[in-house]
């Protein structure tokens, strides 16, 4: 089964979660780099009538499951009638400029993400049929290690794998690893989901590529790339705090089943491991030296693995029309389509973040941004502030909360910039549903990992939380 798969199979366990979102509406601000709006406009009657919308919209999306309505149709609804109300409220003030101006640079901003986003996950599904991902987990399986032993090769691969791709695909993978060699292991399956869980989300902090959050940080101009890895102690510490608290309980003389399955990469996708390589690399050097936009990289690096895939797919064809010309063999049509792998994208998620931010961002020209802004980071300070925001985002996504802090765009150092990076990438695996990878993975391993096994040892991940954020005070000091 795909990993675009398991997210649609996973969709309706995802929905529970996103009724959270609505609440930061009363507190959440426009999305990355909206316009500031010249008057506060959130206790008028048309402001508050865009708040409303916006709930009734995720009430909707709230009951898909009922409903049987796509979660992505009533956020693209509610974005264009806020953005209507936006467009009034200026107009009736005399400005016919200010909100077509911030409607066009959220447009903008969520165009390059979601092409971004389009490039990397086209890669990681083109991988996906080549049996990249599967052949690492059959190998895994057959290793005849000890149970925790693969409990911490799983932990530390999602930990340096969620870095180049992103936490959700890295978890969904070493899950499968998990759930494979430990059946029947109860204790061991819940150890390691959690760990996998906390490596990838913790693995994905120090890394422009391994959460959307960092990605938009970078896209921001914040945080430089090579800056990220600041971030790399604290966030080792963040997974290996719990992780060898959890290991104790994984008795160490358990064994996995047995089990000698191989699967070989199909042709071609070595290359396709270098073709990604190659494009990330490209991406961070156009950004670097160039300062050219990260999606020209990305988009770039798409275009060539197009490229391969039709001379993948021609070698294959030949292949298969030698193979038809004996008659004792059948003829098997199953030459690589890369737009396949395009298909197997999950654009409902993709329109609904479209519809997310806009919303957000139609909020925003409301004047919600300074209300929040002021609260944070006036009256509590930096520090207080960007611990609350990783707090937060084990219940409310991580996305909307980072969209609101580079929206308010604090004047902040650079330290307090991946202060804010590092609580937002790791402070949701507080909470399994604080993270996409968290909610996949008890959709993944259900009726084992649950709320309330993850919270069995929520105290020991929010000791990783705080050494991580003390860690990061005692090594990048200078930077705050």
């Amino acid at each position: 089964m795909t990993t675009i798969n398991y997210i649609n199979q996973l969709k309706h366990n995802i929905d529970y979660k996103i009724i959270l979102y609505s609440t930061i509406a009363l507190f959440c601000p426009a999305p990355l780099f909206a316009a500031t709006p010249t008057e506060d406009l959130t206790g008028t009657g048309l402001g508050i009538a865009a708040l409303a919308i916006f709930i009734i919209a995720y009430a909707l999306v709230v009951t898909e499951e009922f409903l049987h309505l796509r979660k992505s149709k009533p956020v693209i609804v509610a974005a264009g009638l806020i953005w209507i109300l936006v467009g009034i409220s200026y107009a009736l003030r005399g400005d016919s400029h200010t909100a077509a101006e911030a409607l066009r640079h959220n447009l903008l901003e969520y165009a390059e993400l979601m092409l971004f986003l389009l490039s990397a996950m086209t890669y990681l599904n083109a991988m996906e049929e080549r049996d990249v991902f599967n052949a690492l987990r059959a190998r895994l399986v057959s290793t005849g290690y000890s149970l925790r032993t693969i409990y911490w090769i799983c932990g530390t691969l999602a930990f340096f794998i969620s870095p180049i791709a992103d936490n959700l695909t890295t978890a969904l993978l070493m899950v499968a690893i998990a759930l494979a060699v430990g059946a029947g292991h109860t204790k061991f399956i819940v150890a390691s989901c959690i760990s996998i869980v906390v490596a990838a989300n913790a693995g994905g902090a120090f890394s422009p590529f391994g959460d959307i959050t960092t990605l938009m940080v970078w896209q921001k101009g914040v945080v430089k790339f090579h800056e990220f890895f600041a971030l790399f102690i604290p966030s080792l510490v963040n997974w290996l705090v719990p992780a060898a608290i959890m290991a104790l309980a994984i008795p160490a003389n358990a064994q996995p089943n047995a089990n000698k399955h191989n699967v070989a990469v199909k042709q071609g996708g070595f290359v396709m491991i270098g073709l990604f390589l190659l494009t990330l690399t490209m991406t961070v050097s156009l950004h670097h030296f160039l300062h050219l936009p990260p999606v020209l990289g990305m988009m770039t690096g798409l275009g060539l693995l197009q490229v391969h895939g039709y001379f993948l797919k021609r070698s294959q064809q030949r292949q298969i029309n030698a193979t038809s010309a004996h008659a004792t063999l059948e003829p098997r049509d199953d030459a690589f389509d890369i737009f396949n792998s395009l298909r197997r994208i999950e654009w409902d998620t993709l329109l609904f973040f479209y519809g997310v931010l806009l919303c957000v961002g139609g909020l925003g020209a409301l004047g919600y941004l300074a209300v929040l802004s002021q609260t944070l980071y006036i009256d509590l300070g930096p520090t207080t502030a960007n611990i609350l925001i990783g707090l937060l985002s084990a219940v409310v996504d991580n996305i909307p909360v980072m969209y609101a802090v580079l929206s308010m765009n604090p004047d902040m150092s650079l330290g307090q910039w991946l202060l804010v990076t590092l609580t937002a990438g790791v402070g949701g695996s507080l909470l399994s549903i604080g993270s996409a990878a968290g909610v996949a993975v008890m959709g993944q391993a259900h009726g084992v990992y649950t709320f309330f096994a993850h919270l069995k040892w929520s105290w020991a991940i929010a000791l990783g939380y705080a050494a991580s954020i003390w860690v990061h005070f005692l090594i990048n000091g200078d930077l705050m």
